[in-house]
């Protein structure tokens, strides 16, 4: 039996500038994620969680709170950027450039604009790229640009976690 292990995400090395990545997971917003997220988050405009009010608005209806669009677009992105990263350095150029609805399913998907050594870490290096989300009808709900520091292969604080069982997995028999 070999052990293989997942998907360990992208190390400094693995960034080309130019490189473009489609985060693979889409995600439908709910009006219970709008609701919980507007309250969570303690914003009071009435836009993200009254239906009487978002009808009324030039909308038509609610509007998903800007906030959760970015941090939904952001998790997007990490499958492929910064599964290997320690910190996140800067957000710029944040736009939200259309509105996203309760019901929308939106996808991000990156491009990699920058990449250079850690003159203070030399396990690691900073990474930037341009993250884009679209809807369903692929329209452009935000975009934004990231910087972040990123381990480079084999560096110790990016070594898997995962422990060593007791007791080895194995085929049932049938």
């Amino acid at each position: 039996m070999t052990i293989t292990q997942g998907w360990q995400g992208r190390f400094f090395e693995d960034f080309g500038i130019g490189d473009v990545y489609q985060h693979p997971l889409g995600r439908t917003i709910t009006e219970t994620d709008n609701t919980w997220f507007t309250l969570l988050t303690m914003n009071t405009n009435q836009a993200h969680f009254n239906r009487q009010v978002g009808e009324s608005s030039e909308f038509g209806r609610m509007l998903v709170v800007s906030p959760l669009t970015i941090a939904v677009a952001m998790g997007q992105s990490v499958i492929d950027t910064t599964q290997n990263a320690f910190a996140n350095l800067g957000m710029e150029d944040l736009r939200l450039t259309a509105p996203v609805f309760a019901g929308d399913t939106i996808w991000s998907e990156s491009i990699v604009l920058d990449k250079r050594e850690s003159s203070s870490r030399p396990a690691a290096g900073i990474v930037t790229i341009r993250t884009r989300t679209l809807n369903q009808d692929g329209v452009e709900v935000l975009t934004f640009r990231r910087t972040f520091y990123v381990h480079k292969q084999g560096a110790a604080g990016a070594a898997s976690q995962f422990p060593q069982a007791a007791t080895p997995l194995a085929l049932e028999q049938v």
